[in-house]
């Protein structure tokens, strides 16, 4: 009886009223003739890709109008996978689908011809393969004996409840410059709760992170609050993300004749003088180091890439550790120079200025046979793609391990095998391999892996099959998790914007969390319908189920496990 006070207790603080973020009015005066003018991306992620998607798709632009500039050699951003059999494959991360909440990715995917299977669509061909390969974990986490430990509990003390509850019930925008161990100070066993170390781990949060942030998750993710131990509400598909998404989605811009310019740096954008924001001209550098400029006529618009997260990203292999090169960060630095000419386009420096703070490092582990993954899967209990995410809790480099359904590659051979893993805290000496993990090879870095696995007296054994072990290390892969206020992140399109929109993981867009494929998907929807004056579609508004009686009884059940 007491649970079903406390859900309705709760759910009555929920009954608040929704920003309304979808497209509608102007916040400045539309230029004319948008429909047939010249639209260019400044970065080649997902966002960017889904804008040109929507232009083609709801605007009937022209893809011969619609240019996508990439300053790296290759489109997807953060969504990347990439090798070959002989060197061996990576992929920095892996982007976690959910079915749920997922709304406008789904539906955009939706017309987006299937590369695999005929008459599909992608979110046809992913949802598919995602229900005939459900995730049930059963080692989530594992401690420094190899022993997998029960995470039925959450492990909360009545005090962690409560300062959680408190959290669920505050104005976000009380949570200025807040950092998630800034609320919890005064019950510190939070953060040795199973929640944490699973909730920690799956998103990629710190004991530093955005309290803002940290609040977001809990409202957007409650479904996932009440199956964490599990991870069922991850959303496979069929390959990487790059693979699985990139690929067929670049297919179809190509297909309508979308211009790419790839290994074109964007070094500024130039705006009329005076009141409002209007983008005059965009500057790059290409592949050969010369300089142009495009100047943009009235009809013409720029959406710009405001952040990247895998900014500075560099690869080791098993005999050389990765380099730690934090400077000069390319789109935090476009993103400084454009943000100091006009109010109103955020600021940088809380998610750009720390890498100390917002660095991790992943590995991916390339096998000939099968003989790792099948010694993992006896471990676990997990076949390859059913286990989601394996933590090792006592690492002191915070490790933990993904084996996804092979092959996880398009040109992956049937006698190699792949999986990948990150560690948090890379300046801290591995427990086994006496080094900071920023600084281990491939190979050092696995021998860590298999020590934590207790899988060290097959040592010699294993090693013989790896073809590779490609290290990653990101200096701003958490920086959108970084504690700030809530206007350093801009609007997607400014206030006084006639041309003008930002995409990225680093806008605001109210009541959404970021770090995922939907932020990028939505924002792009939000800028191109805001700045077309789209009227006959809407953006898919974020699913409350926070607001959801049976939602928030089911995780008030749960917290109480």
């Amino acid at each position: 009886m007491g649970a079903i006070v406390g859900a309705a207790a709760l759910y009555s603080v929920y009954k608040m009223n929704k920003k309304d973020y979808r497209c509608g009015k102007f916040v400045g005066e539309p230029q004319v003739s948008r429909k047939k003018g010249q639209f260019y991306f400044v970065g080649g992620g997902l966002g960017s890709m889904a804008g040109a998607a929507y232009l083609i798709r709801d605007c009937h632009v022209k893809g011969e109008n619609i240019h996508i500039i990439e300053g790296l050699k290759i489109l997807g951003g953060s969504n990347d996978g990439a090798g070959n059999p002989a060197k061996g494959f990576v992929c920095r991360g892996g982007r976690m689908l959910n079915e749920e909440t997922y709304e406008n990715f789904w539906e955009l995917f939706s017309d987006i011809p299937s590369i695999d299977m005929p008459g599909w669509s992608v979110t046809q061909e992913i949802l598919n393969f995602d229900h005939l390969h459900p995730t049930h974990a059963q080692a989530r986490l594992i401690d420094k004996k190899g022993v997998i430990q029960d995470v039925y509990s959450m492990g909360f003390s009545m005090k962690d409840r409560l300062a959680l509850g408190e959290l669920m019930m505050t104005d976000e925008n009380c949570l200025d410059d807040l950092t998630i161990e800034d609320w919890f100070a005064t019950t510190p066993h939070f953060f040795k709760t199973n929640f944490w170390y699973m909730w920690q781990t799956t998103f990629a949060f710190q004991k530093w992170s955005s309290l803002f942030e940290f609040k977001r998750y809990m409202e957007r993710m409650i479904l996932e609050f009440s199956r964490i131990e599990t991870l069922e509400g991850v959303t496979r598909t069929p390959y990487n993300q790059y693979d699985s998404v990139i690929l067929p989605l670049k297919k179809y811009l190509k297909d309508n004749g979308v211009d790419f310019d790839i290994n074109a740096k964007v070094t500024d954008i130039d705006f009329k003088e005076g009141l409002g924001i209007t983008a005059t001209a965009i500057h790059l550098e290409d592949s050969d180091g010369r300089e142009r400029i495009i100047e943009l006529k009235d009809g013409d618009a720029c959406f710009m890439t405001n952040g990247c997260m895998t900014d500075n990203a560099t690869l080791g292999d098993f005999n050389t550790a990765p380099k730690y090169k934090p400077e000069n960060p390319m789109s935090g630095d476009l993103w400084r120079r454009v943000a100091a000419k006009k109010p109103g386009l955020g600021n940088p420096e809380p998610f750009f200025g720390n890498p100390q703070q917002t660095n991790w490092e992943s590995f991916t582990v390339t096998c000939r046979g099968n003989m790792l993954l099948k010694m993992i899967e006896q471990f676990s209990g997990n076949v390859p793609g059913s286990g989601a995410l394996m933590t090792f809790k006592d690492s002191s480099w915070l490790m933990s391990i993904v084996v996804a359904a092979q092959p996880h590659f398009r040109n992956q051979p049937m006698d190699e095998t792949i999986f990948w893993g990150y560690g948090l805290y890379t300046d801290n000496i591995g427990d086994y391999v006496k080094k900071p993990m920023r600084e281990c090879t491939g190979e050092e870095i696995l021998i860590e892996l298999l020590h934590h696995l207790h899988f060290e007296h097959s040592q010699e054994e294993i090693l013989d099959t790896i073809v590779n072990v490609i290290p990653c290390m990101m200096p701003y892969i958490d920086s959108q998790f970084q504690p700030r206020k809530k206007a350093d992140r801009p609007q997607v399109v400014p206030e006084g914007s006639t041309n003008f929109a930002m995409i990225s993981q680093f806008v605001e867009i109210p009541e959404d969390m970021v770090f995922t494929e939907e932020y990028s998907v939505r924002a792009a929807r939000i800028a191109v319908y805001k700045l077309l004056g789209v009227k006959n579609k809407k953006v898919s508004p974020v699913t409350q189920y926070k607001k959801d009686p049976g939602v928030l009884l089911k995780a008030l059940k749960t917290s109480f496990r």
